[in-house]
């Protein structure tokens, strides 16, 4: 396969910015995908991925930086001759054509002998299941099956590069859950280098080897699933990554005998009696929290550094239950296991573990350390 380096990428489209005449819709992105990698590219619509993904397939012109493969400079090359094959959102199939005809069909266009197509056709079927569907339409196939066959298209080629552009995004809950075990198991079986485009985090987490996090067309953080969850460079991507998404509570560091806490409109929040020389630079100013819905810790009997909170909803989800709780003027959320007794109205003794608590500027957002490293 292949490894694909961008170097200072950038997309700008003129005459999108009334005060430059410039929009740079991608802006500066560098990263290496390794070879054999799973690579993920995430982000909300309109944060400049599947421009990206288009840039590398070559599809879109690159203004700025440079994109190689393997060492060499792919700008002025035409997507046929990148090695590179694509798997669209919406398929991309021949309507009149039949499956064994649509996966054949790039290979017929370089002359591969009929003998030939025939041999890879029946092996790319066979790996994706869909041996009894060749002589079918796509129009009489389940979006599971059309996937399925797009995938094959791409995959009889053997190119360097695959890329997905949100493949998934058409099909049911179910049957995406089904895709996503499917995906893993066929970049098993043909150990390529793969860019994956999702603005769906579960994707992004269940899929890639590491994860790039796109917003408003910069790279935010490049890391693997777990490093990402569990610290985050800022408040995006903390709230993007995770679901339910991280809570935030904003308030004042304060310093109370032996104790820190953080002041806000109806509570003070126990920090515990260590923070990092970050925070203790802090003290004073406004900072903002963040915990994960999974470890705010629910307590029956009120301890010193528990707090009151009330259950305004919650969702009963068989395994477990998602509380909904009123904190000052906004809604947090915690999870725990499925308990009988609960009601709205409830009132609840919460406790925020310091050590699973990120802290960030008020301000611009930025992680400014983890709970699991603030201890001296």
């Amino acid at each position: 396969m292949a490894e694909l380096t961008l170097q200072n990428i950038s997309k700008i489209y003129d005459g999108a910015d009334q005060d430059r005449g410039r929009k740079k819709a991608v802006e500066d992105i560098s990263f290496t995908v390794q070879d054999k990698e799973f690579m993920v590219i995430v982000g909300p619509s309109g944060c400049g991925k599947s421009t990206l993904l288009r840039m590398i397939a070559g599809l879109e012109d690159i203004s700025e930086g440079t994109l190689s493969i393997d060492g060499k400079r792919m700008n002025e090359l035409g997507p046929r001759e990148r090695d590179i094959a694509m798997v669209f959102q919406n398929y991309a199939l021949y309507p009149h054509m039949t499956v064994y005809d649509n996966m054949g069909f790039g290979l017929k266009l370089k002359n591969y002998s009929k003998s030939e197509i025939k041999e890879r056709v029946m092996q790319t079927a066979k790996l994706l299941e869909i041996e009894d569907e060749l002589y079918r339409k796509p129009k009489t196939l389940s979006g599971g099956q059309r996937q399925r066959v797009a995938i094959g298209r791409a995959i009889i080629r053997r190119p360097k590069v695959f890329l997905f552009d949100e493949p998934l995004s058409n099909l049911d809950a179910k049957l995406r859950s089904q895709m996503r075990i499917e995906l893993q198991k066929l970049h098993r079986e043909i150990n390529a280098t793969i860019i994956y485009v999702t603005h769906d985090q579960t994707e992004a987490m269940t899929l890639g080897h590491r994860i790039a996090v796109l917003n408003k067309g910069k790279l935010l953080q490049l890391d693997t699933p777990l490093h990402l969850y569990n610290n985050p460079a800022n408040k995006f991507v903390a709230g993007f990554i995770g679901s339910p998404m991280m809570n935030f509570i904003k308030g004042t560091l304060i310093k109370q005998a032996d104790n820190y806490l953080l002041e806000t409109m109806d509570h003070s929040v126990s920090l515990g009696n260590q923070i990092s020389s970050i925070l203790e630079n802090k003290i004073g100013y406004a900072i903002e929290i963040g915990i994960r819905p999974e470890n705010i810790c629910i307590t029956s009997q009120k301890e010193n550094d528990s707090i009151i909170l009330e259950v305004s909803a919650y969702e009963n989800m068989g395994n477990e239950q998602l509380l909904y709780l009123t904190f000052d003027q906004q809604t947090i959320i915690a999870r725990r296991a499925t308990q009988d007794t609960l009601a709205i109205g409830m009132k609840l003794y919460i406790q925020f573990p310091p050590q699973k608590i990120i802290y960030m500027d008020a301000q611009s957002g930025e992680v400014l350390t983890t709970g699991n490293k603030n201890q001296r």
